[in-house]
């Protein structure tokens, strides 16, 4: 919520107060080093892209509070994160163009050319989509392996039975229903803010993945998200949590072959797993009882324990693909990370007072 409320402040500083600003996504929300220890905070961020259109992004890091007139460390950024904010006319709530942002240091350009490159990145995963694309071969081997691991479990004339640590994905899902207060509406509009949604389908999140786990689940990220539609004072929102996909899966392709390697069972036990829990949300509205569905959340969490989750259905087959993708595109942009953690830093470092980034 602290996050969203920041990238709002930053998002009218750079438009001005004439448009409304809303949050249409969350690229990411990634916990780099875990906060030990009591201290104070400091959330900062600005705008690294803006190309003149109505979306910006506002990229945002929360680090230990620096001494007076010191520089935040690399290793005292404990979040990173951006926010996509749009701008729309406050009588017509059609999107309109804001200025773009004016380059003028090296990491600036770097910040920005980050940012086109996410950008990109979600035009090409919308693409790609499963409603868009079947499953890869890769995928649909995976899906046959297990859907022969369930047939399996069910024949009593064969010995496998299924472990006590695979659960199926249809016991997993979790429920919640609340009806929006004025209280936490949006300061334009008698729509629920962005930040409080976010706290709500986190904390549905956290309580699935220990109900699945029988443990303490520790945050690790929030995965690209998009808000669909608003969700008005006086509605009733729902909230679906579904464990969607564990690391190590159930099974896994062999790089070094053709076969399909199960890691359920025997050898190779995990101490740790990544649990990714799918948050689907949907907005009913009382009086005409319209639904609509808000947008769809995807968490991870590690947990000290060895388990799986194990699909039946075709549908939550296409859950775990989607999620797999997701893990897998998690992994290959892991290393760019550090990178972007140093060029904050510096931009942080380097802040010239020109009022570019806010900082609270």
């Amino acid at each position: 919520m602290d996050l969203d409320a920041l990238s709002g402040v930053i998002a009218y500083k750079h438009t001005g107060e004439h448009v409304t600003t809303v949050t249409a996504a969350v690229d990411r929300i990634t916990l780099n080093h875990p906060l030990k220890e009591l201290c104070d905070l400091e959330l900062s961020g600005q705008v690294t892209y803006a190309t003149g259109r109505s979306s910006m992004e506002v990229s945002l890091q929360v680090a230990k509070a620096p001494g007076e007139g010191a520089k935040v460390k690399k290793e005292d950024i404990l979040m990173t994160c951006a926010f996509t904010m749009v701008s729309l006319d406050p009588s017509t709530k059609k999107p309109v163009a804001i200025c773009p942002i004016k380059l003028e240091t090296a990491e600036e350009r770097r910040l920005f050319a980050l940012g086109e490159k996410n950008s990109n990145e979600k035009k090409a995963m919308a693409k790609k989509t499963l409603r868009k694309q079947t499953p890869n071969d890769e995928e649909s081997d995976l899906i046959h392996a297990m859907w022969l691991k369930q047939l399996e479990y069910h024949d009593p004339n064969l010995p496998a039975r299924k472990p006590e640590n695979v659960i199926y994905m249809s016991h997993t899902v979790l429920h919640s229903s609340q009806i929006m207060q004025p209280q936490y509406r949006n300061r334009h509009n008698f729509m629920i803010f962005g930040g409080f949604l976010l706290k709500q389908t986190f904390e549905l999140a956290f309580c699935c993945a220990a109900a699945f786990s029988h443990s303490r689940p520790t945050f690790v990220s929030l995965d690209p998200s998009t808000f669909e539609n608003p969700v008005p004072v006086g509605s009733v929102l729902y909230l679906t949590a579904t464990v969607a996909y564990t690391d190590p899966p159930l099974v896994t392709k062999i790089s070094a072959g053709d076969g399909i390697k199960d890691v359920s069972e025997g050898e190779g036990k995990e101490k740790y797993t990544n649990i990714q829990i799918r948050i689907d949300s949907k907005v009913r509205n009382v009086e005409h009882g319209e639904t609509k569905p808000t947008g769809q959340f995807n968490y991870t969490f590690l947990v000290e324990r060895d388990i799986r989750v194990m699909p039946q259905t075709y549908s939550e087959f296409m859950i775990w693909v989607d999620a797999r993708r997701r893990a897998e595109k998690v992994k290959t942009s892991i290393d760019g990370l550090e990178g972007v953690e140093d060029d904050w830093a510096e931009a942080r470092g380097k802040d010239d007072g020109k009022g570019v980034r806010v900082t609270e």
